[in-house]
């Protein structure tokens, strides 16, 4: 293998690259617009989700009650409900999302230790925004309860720990706001570094289609050189790209990155390696560039979204998906970057995953090199 071989194919790939309008779009904006796309559509701070409240006790404990819930930016009180037959007419048009149900005695049963009788109605067509509306009210209603009976018990010589006998505390670590996009973002950059991979598939697709390919393999560069001169490239800018979004994750969308960066940087080609060894299996197999495109997104964008853990737990899947997730260079990148990201762990507990990039990598390539010899000797 020469040295110089490798050089030729590399320099007439990145010149590929740089005078190819729609290949340089796909390696190197591409990923930056797929994670400003996805990280805004998937990353959606719920707020001001419309609540209407059908108030029966008309209480100044219950109006209070209400102006709690509905303070700040979580839920806005779009109307006072008259009947439940109003509740079920701006529901059916789509107008609330949730809506509250005081009962009657709100007051009284609050002041005589009994609880909070009321009932929420939550808009099953956005369950996301009713299991919100839910979990606000539960918490407002625990600070309320808190604050309303403070001063009775204190009167009566007694405490609100009194009512308490479990004393729970929860702490939340590396995400104390359990902000989605703190969590989705490190994760997406697991996916969207993969797009060179694919213009690895259609290059080599594009060459077997107008026969270029057999003219390289008729000079004196081998089979090993020419791929191996084909890849360099896009992990280069593959690697640009590590250096791009990471910092748009953090200037743009305020996350924060405790870790290593040469570290990052490093595994990252890593990542870069293996993930482009998968699209020059796509490309080997495929003799056009639709065929490469399609089986590409089927082979690997398509398990990369749903396989690698990025937002279903890898835990909750039946065993045959775990262990397709395990040949998917995505998914210990995914764990790469989240561990860089947000705890900022080190070496010693990357590792594994590092060493599992390393593994795919040879052998996605060594499969490929195989085949490409059967395909073209």
């Amino acid at each position: 293998m020469k040295i110089r071989h490798i050089w030729a194919v590399t320099r007439k790939e990145f010149n590929h690259i740089v005078r190819d309008r729609s290949t340089l779009m796909l390696v190197l904006f591409t990923p930056t617009l797929v994670l400003l796309v996805m990280a805004y559509a998937l990353t959606v701070d719920l707020k001001h989700v419309p609540l209407a409240v059908l108030d029966y006790d008309q209480s100044q404990v219950s109006r209070a009650f209400v102006q709690q819930i509905t303070a700040g930016q979580d839920l806005d009180l779009y109307a006072s409900a008259g009947s439940m037959a109003e509740i079920e007419a701006m529901l059916m048009r789509g107008e609330i999302k949730a809506a509250l149900v005081i009962s009657p005695g709100f007051a009284a049963d609050l002041q005589a230790l009994r609880g909070m009788p009321m009932q929420v109605i939550i808009d099953g067509t956005e369950p996301e925004s009713g299991s919100f509306a839910v979990e606000h009210i539960a918490n407002r209603a625990e600070e309320f309860i808190s604050t309303a009976l403070a001063g009775q018990l204190q009167a009566q010589g007694l405490t609100v720990d009194t009512l308490q006998p479990v004393d729970l505390r929860i702490r939340t670590w590396f995400n104390p706001g359990l902000k989605p996009r703190n969590d989705i973002i490190p994760g997406l950059i697991s996916m969207v570094l993969g797009f060179p991979a694919l213009s690895v598939a259609l290059t080599l697709a594009h060459e077997r289609e107008h026969g270029t390919l057999e003219q390289l393999l008729a000079t004196p560069i081998g089979r090993g050189e020419l791929l191996l001169g084909k890849i360099i490239p896009y992990i280069l800018v593959g690697l640009f790209n590590a250096i791009v979004i990471p910092l748009l994750a953090i200037a743009w969308f305020g996350i924060s990155f405790n870790g290593n960066f040469l570290l990052f940087f490093g595994l990252s080609a890593l990542f870069m390696f293996a993930v482009l060894s998968m699209g020059m299996i796509v490309g080997v197999f495929m003799r056009t560039q639709a065929a490469a495109l399609a089986l590409s997104f089927l082979v690997i964008f398509f398990p990369g979204f749903f396989l690698t853990g990025i937002f279903f737990p890898i835990a909750s899947m039946p065993e045959e998906a775990r262990l397709e997730s395990m040949f998917l260079p995505g998914t210990h990148y995914a764990i790469i970057t989240r561990g860089t990201f947000l705890p900022g762990v080190g070496l010693d507990v990357l590792w594994p995953y590092a060493l599992m990039l390393a593994v795919l990598g040879v052998a996605f390539t060594l499969v490929a090199a195989l085949f490409f010899k059967k395909k073209l000797g």
